[in-house]
C-alpha cells in the first residue's frame, strides 16, 4: 500500500507546488541535482560526504577513486545529472575487511510510518537507474541502526555501459521499532566492493540480526581496475511492493531538504554583504546569522580563513584576521570576527563581507547523520 506523506522541513503548502507530491521518496536528493560541497573531488580513499547531498561514500581499503556530478544520465527519463564513481587507483587484491559503497542515512522521526517492529510493517521498494562498465552482480542494503538488524538484495548490471533501472522489494521487519528522534535509524547502502569480512556468508535476503559476512555476498570488486566507473541516479525508496515513477521535486525543496543537513554560504561577487554586526570592543566584531534552513541537529561549523572576510563600519573598511563562531542552535549562531590593523570604534553598527578572488570566502554548517 503506497503511502502519501510529507518530507522533513515541509508543510502542506510545499507540498501543493505541484500536483502528484506527496514526498512519497523517504531518500533526498535521488536525482543527485544538489551538490552543495562542488562538483568533483579527488583522491577519495576514506569515508566523506564529497560532492552530492546526503549521499556519503564509505570506504577502507578499496582503491581511490573520484567522485563527481556528472551530466551523463538514462535518456529521456528527466535526469539531469547523476553521481559517478571514478576508480584512479585500483585494488585487485581486496583485504578481508575492504568495503566500498554508498550510503544514505534516515532519521527515525522520518520512519514511523512504516510500522517497523509491528504486525504491519510496511515493504520498502528500492529503484534506481544504474551505469557501469563492470558487468555483474551487485548488492543493496537496507540496516536499522537502532536494532542492529540488516537486510539485503542483490542486483544484475547485465550490459557494459548502459544505463539499466533497478528494483528491489524488502518486506516489511516485524521486529524491532524504529526510534522517534533526528538520529540516524537506516542506512541505504549500494555496495561497490567488499571484502570477505562481508561476503563469507549467506546473503540476508530477510531482515535478520547483523551479521557482516551475510550483508554484500556475491558483490563484484569494482575497485579491481582504473578503467572501471559507476553511476547512479534516479534513486527511490518508497513504501510499497512495487515501484512508482520518480518523484520531481522542484530545485529550491530538494535544496531546501538538504540544507537541514549542510548548509554553505560563499561569495559568489566580488564583496557579498552577509550579515549586520556589532563592535563588541576595538577589535572584535559579532553578528547573528540565522540559517536559511532549520537545522537536523546543531550544526559544527568551518571557515575559509580569515583574511577573505571583511570588516565594514562607518570609520573604516577591516580585514579580518579570524572568524569563529559559538553558542550554535538549530535556528541561529553566533558569528565572531577579528580585525586586522586598524581599531574599531567599541559599540559602532557595520557588515561583514564575504570576498570573493580573496581565496573565496566560505561558512560550512555541517547537522550531518
Amino acid at each position: 500500500m503506497a503511502i502519501t506523506r510529507l518530507g522533513p522541513n515541509q508543510d502542506i503548502t510545499a507540498a501543493k507546488i505541484a500536483g502528484t507530491i506527496n514526498f512519497k521518496n523517504i531518500l533526498i536528493n535521488g536525482d543527485m541535482s544538489i551538490a552543495q560541497r562542488g562538483t568533483s573531488t579527488a583522491s577519495i580513499t576514506s569515508d566523506g560526504y564529497y560532492t552530492i547531498d546526503r549521499f556519503i561514500a564509505s570506504m577502507t581499503t578499496a582503491g581511490t577513486w573520484t567522485q563527481s556530478q556528472d551530466t551523463d544520465v538514462p535518456s529521456g527519463q528527466g535526469f539531469a545529472t547523476s553521481l559517478k564513481m571514478d576508480c584512479t587507483t585500483a585494488n585487485g587484491s581486496l583485504s578481508v575487511d575492504s568495503i566500498l559503497l554508498l550510503r544514505q542515512k534516515i532519521e527515525g522521526q522520518n520512519l514511523q510510518y512504516l510500522k517497523k517492529g509491528t504486525s504491519n510493517a510496511e515493504s520498502l521498494t528500492l529503484s534506481f537507474w544504474v551505469k557501469s562498465n563492470k558487468t555483474g552482480t551487485y548488492v543493496a542494503g537496507i540496516y536499522d541502526n537502532d536494532n542492529t538488524r540488516q537486510i539485503s538484495k542483490s542486483y544484475t548490471i547485465d550490459s557494459a555501459s548502459t544505463w539499466e533501472k533497478k528494483t528491489i522489494t524488502f518486506a516489511g521487519d516485524t521486529t524491532g521499532t524504529l526510534d522517534n528522534d533526528n538520529a540516524a535509524s537506516f542506512y541505504i547502502d549500494f555496495f561497490l566492493s567488499a571484502g570477505t569480512n562481508f561476503t563469507s556468508g549467506t546473503l540476508a535476503t530477510s531482515w535478520e540480526s547483523f551479521t557482516s559476512a551475510n550483508i554484500a555476498v556475491g558483490q563484484v570488486n569494482l575497485a579491481d581496475d582504473t578503467a572501471n566507473n559507476f553511476w547512479i541516479t534516479g534513486v527511490q525508496l518508497e513504501a510499497d511492493t512495487s515501484a512508482s515513477d520518480f518523484e520531481f521535486l522542484p530545485y529550491d525543496v530538494n535544496l531546501q531538504r538538504c540544507q537541514r543537513y549542510y548548509e554553505i554560504l560563499q561569495a559568489t561577487d566580488t564583496y557579498d554583504t552577509i550579515l549586520a554586526t556589532w563592535n563588541r570592543n576595538t577589535s572584535d566584531m559579532g553578528a547573528t546569522l540565522n540559517y536559511k534552513v532549520i537545522k537536523r541537529a546543531e550544526p559544527s561549523f568551518s571557515f575559509s580563513s580569515g583574511n577573505t572576510f571583511r570588516m565594514n563600519t562607518a570609520t573604516g573598511d577591516h580585514t579580518a584576521s579570524s572568524i569563529s563562531s559559538s553558542n550554535p542552535t538549530i535556528y541561529t549562531a553566533q558569528i565572531n570576527i577579528i580585525a586586522s590593523g586598524t581599531p574599531l570604534t567599541a559599540g559602532q553598527a557595520g557588515y561583514i563581507n564575504m570576498e570573493n578572488g580573496n581565496g573565496d570566502a566560505i561558512i560550512r554548517m555541517d547537522a550531518e547523520l
